[in-house]
């Protein structure tokens, strides 16, 4: 065999293989809408306790929308947090029913804006000092 018949070498870089599936593309897009369900979740639940908040440290009364921004919040919040389905519809149950039952009822007692500020003060302290599990893969 002569040099001339060897065939030339291939240099062509390594590229990755081309997506096979349109579902690679539309991870991105669940992962974009679990992210904003996310930051709109903790933006309602944020604005609504801290109206809830200053109500209790000012002496002032409230009527019951912050509660609802709070507990809708608490909602999309769960939607896009909670992997768990029985669990995430469980707490979007839960909070639904509350609003409504708040809704109903058309006044803000002083002790139900404490259980809400404390409920959430013992939530937020619990995901500050309870680490997520690491997957074992």
């Amino acid at each position: 065999m002569a040099a001339s018949d060897l065939p030339p070498p291939h240099n062509d870089p390594l590229r990755p293989a081309p997506p096979s599936k349109q579902t690679e593309h539309e991870g991105g897009n669940e992962h974009q809408v679990h992210v904003i369900g996310l930051m709109i979740g903790t933006a309602l639940m944020f604005i609504g306790f801290l109206n809830i908040f200053l109500s209790i440290s000012g002496g002032f009364e409230i009527n019951e929308v912050p509660f609802l921004i709070y507990f809708g919040g608490l909602t999309i919040w769960a939607n896009a947090a909670i992997e768990t389905p029985s669990i995430r519809y469980g707490v979007m149950g839960i909070a639904i029913t509350l609003a409504l039952v708040l809704f109903q009822y058309g006044e803000v007692l002083f002790w139900h804006k404490q259980i809400l500020f404390w409920g959430t003060i013992i939530i937020v302290m619990y995901f500050m000092f309870v680490e997520p599990k690491k997957p074992t893969a």
